[in-house]
């Protein structure tokens, strides 16, 4: 069904629900009882009379904002029939249709003026009322800042090295929700600003046994309005990690960043741990450096915490050897590795590179984790599976583009069957070496959507497309705009067996993060407006409210 036909349909059920369970509220208010099932208009009547502004009725039926404000809204109403107690408060926000209709079925439901008493209200009283009026302010602030993170821009942290020198572990960006067109909301029933999962309470690491911070059982299709622009070869983007099993949401999959290296009909090729598109060397921007794993043998220990002030972050696993000790770099630039190589205790150096032809294919745990089962880990196995492709050594392989026409049979269904059962939403089966498509028996399949290659820069240390496969444009979030905040040593890395210093990096922070020159442009004077008008609002609507009255 269409999004907006969806959407039509969700707010007529909530404005019948409103209208059967208020109708004889807005009589006593001196409406029209059909008021009530009017959307919008029911919710702009509720703020008409309870003195609040008119224009937040706009808001009452908004994806996750909606369901916060129509909770306000309820509370205003059923405040004005005397039911103040916090009981009744709760019950509002929990059961609210059901418990506005108790109070509208009630005999002795009557109109209440909440400023008559203001005279003669103890200082307990007037208490309550300051904290109501504290609450409301709290209440919305935490709506505006939900606008502005479901409509405008996201914030979002790095968490791994993947994107190593271009984006560290430890940044925190903004993303443009509309770089790429704005993908509405899918899911309208959600906690503001929390991703998929509540918190972790069951199994450690496991999301799959979390509760959801969203409803699934309301959702709405994918759409993308105002697309003037697709990603393009170089850009960062910021997307929903395509495989994931915990999610069936596209947006609230986990949010993953990588640098778009091959658009939909390009041609994709690891050559020895080397990228080409379309047979050409990949185009490495001035703020990119490439970088690859090595293997480095030495008599003595290296004194990894002098090497990270000097050059960075370096993530390195050390072990000791029988002749001294080994050191497994995840990524070293070209003059990096090469004062690394020309240090005294350094006994040799090797780029690792798997070899040519070999598949990189992991097998899962059994449930107590002792050993590895039958069962193929597609998600830490390269893709497709059934090709003896490694990150070093992958295609070339054709990146589907919308219209094309591509053979299904069983060497190529690997490749396609993800695209056409999870992200086109078919009927896939396979019965006695046939393959069917909602139901009908097929040997080739149209491309419904553009696909991209998500590869991260620092090749070596990238769960990627190589591995989860081509992303499909409708889980595509956006650009990051800049860092705003930049913590090394804020998160921690496992595979590496020496960790990052804290520090505050100041001279990453409010710079922009997707131009491609070395040297970014600082934004700190719109972050300085943003604190200006955040924590001087309310002074400047005094300053205003003042002058006008001095006018008058």
């Amino acid at each position: 069904m269409n999004y907006f036909l969806t959407y039509t349909v969700y707010v007529i059920i909530l404005s019948v629900l409103m209208g059967i369970s208020s109708w004889k509220l807005f009589k006593k208010m001196g409406y029209s009882p059909l008021f009530a099932f009017i959307p919008f208009y029911n919710y702009f009547i509720i703020l008409k009379e309870t003195k609040h502004p008119k224009w937040w009725a706009i808001l009452s039926y908004l994806p996750i904002v909606g369901p916060i404000m129509m909770s306000v809204f309820h509370l205003y109403l059923v405040k004005k029939f005397g039911k103040t107690l916090f009981k009744d408060q709760i019950l509002t926000v929990i059961l609210p249709f059901i418990y506005m209709a108790v109070i509208n079925y009630s005999k002795d439901v009557e109109l209440e003026d909440e400023n008559a008493n203001d005279l003669f209200l103890t200082d307990e009283e007037k208490n309550d009322k300051k904290k109501d009026t504290f609450i409301g302010s709290i209440t919305f602030a935490v709506v505006f800042a939900t606008i502005i993170h479901v409509f405008v821009t996201q914030p979002f942290g790095i968490p791994t090295g993947s994107m190593e020198r271009t984006l560290l572990v430890g940044d925190f960006l903004f993303v443009n929700k509309w770089s790429y067109g704005y993908r509405l909301p899918m899911r309208p029933v959600a906690i503001p600003f929390l991703q998929g999962t509540i918190m972790d309470t069951g199994q450690k690491g496991n999301p799959k046994d979390d509760p959801k911070s969203y409803v699934d059982g309301v959702k709405l299709p994918y759409t993308r309005i105002l697309q003037f622009n697709k990603p393009q070869k170089n850009d960062v983007v910021v997307f929903n990690y395509p495989q994931d099993s915990v999610h069936t949401a596209i947006d609230r999959k986990d949010p993953y960043v990588k640098r778009c290296v091959a658009t939909a009909g390009d041609t994709f090729e690891m050559r020895a741990g080397r990228l080409f598109v379309n047979g050409k060397p990949e185009t490495v921007l001035g703020d990119q450096e490439v970088q690859h794993a090595y293997v480095v043998n030495t008599k003595e220990q290296l004194d990894i915490p002098t090497l990270y002030k000097g050059y960075g972050f370096l993530p390195v696993n050390e072990e000791q050897t029988n002749s001294g000790f080994r050191y497994t770099f995840q990524g070293l630039t070209n003059k990096i590795a090469k004062d690394i190589k020309e240090l005294p205790s350094v006994i040799d150096m090797q780029e690792s590179i798997l070899p040519k032809g070999t598949a990189a294919v992991q097998y899962k745990l059994n449930s107590d984790r002792t050993a590895y089962t039958k069962s193929i880990d597609t998600a830490q196995s390269i893709f497709p599976v059934n090709k003896a492709w490694n990150p070093d050594w992958y295609g070339p392989v054709r990146i589907p583009k919308k219209g094309d026409v591509v053979a299904i049979n069983q060497e190529t269904l690997p490749m396609y069957q993800w695209i056409i059962s999870e992200y086109e939403h078919n009927n896939l089966e396979k019965k006695n070496g046939k393959i069917f498509i909602n139901g009908k028996e097929a040997n080739q399949y149209t491309i419904q959507q553009d696909y991209y290659m998500m590869i991260g820069d620092n090749r070596d240390a990238s769960l990627d497309a190589r591995f989860f496969g081509f992303v499909p444009e409708e889980n595509i979030v956006g650009k990051p705009m800049f860092t705003w905040m930049s913590l090394q040593g804020a998160f921690s890395d496992s595979s590496s067996t020496y960790q990052a210093p804290f520090k505050i990096r100041w001279e990453r922070m409010f710079k922009a993060t997707n131009t491609g020159e070395a040297n970014k442009t600082s934004y700190w004077w719109i972050a300085a407006m943003i604190l200006i008008l955040f924590f001087g609002w309310e002074y400047f609507m005094k300053l205003f409210g003042k002058k006008k009255t001095e006018d008058d």
